[in-house]
């Protein structure tokens, strides 16, 4: 199959990442371009089974030596699942005096403002695990009381007696010095060697308490399950004859080493959804799609990512473990850069039933891995969407998952039938309705998701990737009145690709908190020059003989008075006074685009500076597809599928992708199969396979 390759000094590359319903893994084979996907059950009760059963599986199929694996990426959602199901460490807390109750207090604000029976999302460390300190410092970062090391070893103390096997440390304004959370984290590293230490100036340096405690409680809380994971990950794969360095996915798009991800795995929370944006980004470069709009459908939820000019769009705010899944400000805020994307209850997986109203809704309860839809015949009975396609025709069930899995139609036709009689709608009208819902739903997700960013539907093309997303891309591009629609090869396995395309990166971030007019350039170009060191440290530990390091400067900027900053890209520097007007029009430009005026005035502050360091891991190319003359050899079968447009079943050709020539323009309706994917194609609609192997969709809206 043609894919992206490596021109690596060893033979092949292993993506793995960890999805809700289904562990993808993908071996490059760099030479050829080649690469060789499986799907396999994710194992939720002990995630690294599934990862070695797949390896091996893998490995052994393509009869791989698996000493000529050079390289292993992985993503996962254990960490993410860990703070959900409250699953990680026994964690304390250490505030600076009468901060015990930050955690509580938040924002002081409600996420549904008339709601009597809220449900706030609920402190990963109970108050009596939360211990004073006497010791302050100033916003600008001087000492105000002493750091009382008494004070410190009775609480120290007392926690640790009560059970607590991992701490998080969270001083008033030690973004501006981290003195004291320093010599704090000794202390306990010293007189407690077996417990887990966090300060919150490692994992988010930055202004605004309640964010950078609540960071630092969750990296506490994973931390010793990350460094247990990891170290069983690491060794299992050795003893299966993998040897090969592990790195990591982090959630804003890079890769990192496995000793920088057990010391702040809070990274790694959105690492499958980043490497799904990153796949899109690039296939789509391929097919010369400069916007796209990456729409990544999994067994559990769908994801959608903008992405522009090669670049998904950076956010360095995040929710976690949210009480009300897709309802912002319900969960833990997170303070880490992360690829921006939205995700909603919309996955095969993604249970129908019909509300005290006598509407069918579906998700965001999910049948996962297990017991799964009814047509896996694994003990699930309840109708999914997976139970719907399968009865729309969209799915093989001779080649699910490749062949790999058995699936029951005449199960997921007695599953939807279940809700016959609320309905009063046949089984076929039931399968299309859910079908359609779904669409809807991630339709209209998207056009607020794009809409917020001031920018234009239109201008985008949809990439589709993940186990779904090709299965209900059209229709969805169809609601979203684009005209074009991406699958890329091995669309079901894409975030395990976009993993062995990701550059390694590090984020680093500082609090000025200036009036441009009063910042001191000189001070601020010191700033910069000491996070591009740190940063540079990691990515090169992470990619030793990196050719190439990019840099870029970034500023969270607002207009004085405001209560949240714009994320600025600044020039180059090094800075001096000269600075000035060049940062100020960098700010001025982007408000603009954003919100189309700017205030009059000039008053303007710099909250935070950002650095961002990466290095590309490998020139990524291609194995071309060839061109053919007769599509019609690729036709494995036909059979009756359901399209809304036609209104009924209709016989329609089914092709083997792999078979699929290139350069020429096929009709639809169409439905093409590849063993991790099924791709759709109504009546309305053309399809051609380019050279590059990406099946580009038009679609005449």
């Amino acid at each position: 199959m043609a894919a992206p390759g490596r021109d690596d000094a060893m033979p092949y590359s292993l993506g793995i990442d960890i999805g809700g319903t289904f562990t993808d893994l993908v071996l490059f084979e760099p030479q050829k371009g080649v690469q060789h996907n499986l799907k396999v059950l994710t194992t939720p009760d002990r995630p690294s089974e599934a990862v070695i059963r797949g390896a091996e599986r893998i490995i052994r199929r393509e009869g791989v030596d698996p000493a000529e694996v050079n390289r292993v990426v992985h993503a996962t959602t254990l960490f993410t699942n860990a703070l959900i199901e409250r699953k990680g460490a026994v964690t304390a807390l250490l505030t600076t005096e009468g901060f015990r109750d930050v955690l509580e207090i938040g924002r002081e604000r409600k996420f549904e403002l008339y709601d009597i029976f809220i449900e706030m999302p609920r402190s990963l460390v109970p108050r009596t695990l939360r211990a004073e300190v006497r010791e302050r410092m100033t916003p600008r970062g001087e000492v105000e009381t002493p750091l009382d090391m008494e004070s410190l070893k009775a609480a120290v103390e007392s926690l640790v007696t009560q059970g607590a096997t991992s701490i998080a440390i969270s001083f008033l304004h030690s973004y501006a010095n981290p003195a004291h959370e320093d010599a704090a984290a000794e202390f306990i590293r010293t007189a407690y060697p077996g417990v887990s230490v966090t300060t919150s100036f490692e994992v988010a340096p930055e202004i605004r308490e309640y964010e950078r405690t609540s960071t630092a409680v969750a990296n506490a809380y994973v931390k010793p399950l990350a460094g247990a994971y990891l170290t069983e990950l690491e060794t299992r794969l050795k003893q299966i004859g993998v040897t090969a360095p592990l790195f990591l996915m982090v959630s804003s798009g890079g890769l990192t080493n496995i000793d920088e991800a057990r010391r702040n795995p809070i990274q790694l929370l959105e690492s499958g959804p980043a490497a799904g944006a990153l796949s899109a980004a690039f296939f789509g470069e391929r097919s010369d799609v400069s916007h796209v709009l990456a729409f990544d459908m999994g067994g559990t939820t769908a994801k959608l990512s903008v992405v522009d000019e090669g670049e998904p769009l950076i956010s360095y705010k995040f929710e976690a473990a949210r009480t009300r899944r897709f309802k912002e400000g319900s969960g833990l805020p997170i303070k880490i850069s992360t690829i921006e994307l939205i995700e909603i209850g919309a996955g095969g997986g993604s249970i129908a039933h019909i509300d005290k109203m006598g509407l069918m809704k579906v998700g965001p309860e999910s049948a996962s891995s297990k017991p799964g839809p009814a047509c896996y015949g694994l003990g699930g009975e309840l109708p999914t969407v997976t139970d719907a396609n399968l009865t729309l025709g969209y799915l093989n069930p001779d080649f699910f998952a490749g062949g790999t899995m058995s699936v029951d139609p005449e199960a997921a036709a007695s599953a939807l039938g279940s809700l016959s009689g609320a309905t009063g709608l046949s089984v076929p009208e039931l399968a299309w309705g859910v079908h359609d819902i779904v669409n809807e739903n991630m339709a209209s997700a998207a056009r607020v998701h794009i809409a917020e960013r001031g920018k234009d539907t239109r201008r985008y093309a949809l990439v589709t990737t993940g186990g779904g997303g090709p299965l209900h891309g059209y229709q969805v591009a169809r609601k979203l009145g684009l005209g074009r629609l991406v699958c890329p090869p091995g669309a079901g396995v894409a975030s395990a690709l976009g993993l062995l395309i990701a550059p390694a990166r590090v984020d680093r971030v500082a609090t000025v908190a200036r009036p441009v007019a009063e910042v001191d350039w000189s001070a601020l170009e010191m700033t910069f020059e000491r996070l591009e060191a740190e940063s540079r440290a990691v990515v090169t530990e992470t990619v030793p003989q990196a050719e190439a390091i990019s840099v870029r400067r970034l500023a969270d900027m607002r207009y004085i008075g405001q209560g949240f900053e714009l994320v600025v890209e600044l020039p180059e520097g090094p800075y001096s006074a000269a600075s000035m007007e060049p940062v100020l029009a960098a700010f001025r430009a982007a408000y603009r685009e954003v919100f189309t005026l700017n205030p009059p005035t000039d008053r303007i502050e710099i909250v935070n500076v950002r650095i961002t360091v990466s290095a590309e891991t490998g020139s990524a190319r291609m194995a071309r597809q060839t061109d053919g003359a007769d599509p019609e050899t690729a036709v494995k079968q036909r059979r009756q599928i359901y399209f809304p447009e036609l209104r009924d079943f209709t016989e329609t050709p089914v092709y083997d992708r792999i078979m699929l020539p290139g350069g020429i323009d096929i009709h639809g309706p169409a439905v093409i199969e590849e063993p991790e994917s099924t791709l759709v194609v109504g009546p309305e609609g053309s399809f051609r396979v380019e050279p590059n192997g990406n099946i580009v969709v038009t679609i005449a809206n």
